[in-house]
């Protein structure tokens, strides 16, 4: 047997810089170097786009969690906490070095 993929995940315009799979949940989450991170489910359909604030544009980590939270770091110490339905539960800035 060939290892091959079991879906082929779309809907980014740049490259994929992180990616966090929640298996309990049967998700990926995916975000672009410049656009929003996208929820896919682990068979490949699109279910919905979390789209951070105006200081909230280059995702570079995600986590997330089997809860359904899904935590998101970018650029210059900015964090964005969403449900998995999309909504944006919190927002945080850390004057810190984190990369």
């Amino acid at each position: 047997d060939y290892p091959a993929p079991r879906a082929v995940l779309t809907g980014h315009d740049h490259e994929v810089v992180c990616v966090s799979v929640c298996a309990e949940l049967g998700l990926v989450i995916s975000g672009a170097k410049e656009g929003p991170c996208l929820v896919h489910t682990i068979t490949g359909d699109l279910l919905r786009a979390l789209e951070g604030t105006e200081n909230c544009l280059y995702p570079r980590l995600i986590s997330v969690s089997s809860e359904g939270h899904c935590i998101i770091y970018y650029e210059r110490g900015r964090f964005s906490n969403f449900s998995i339905n999309g909504k944006l539960l919190a927002q945080m800035e850390i004057n810190d070095s984190t990369r």
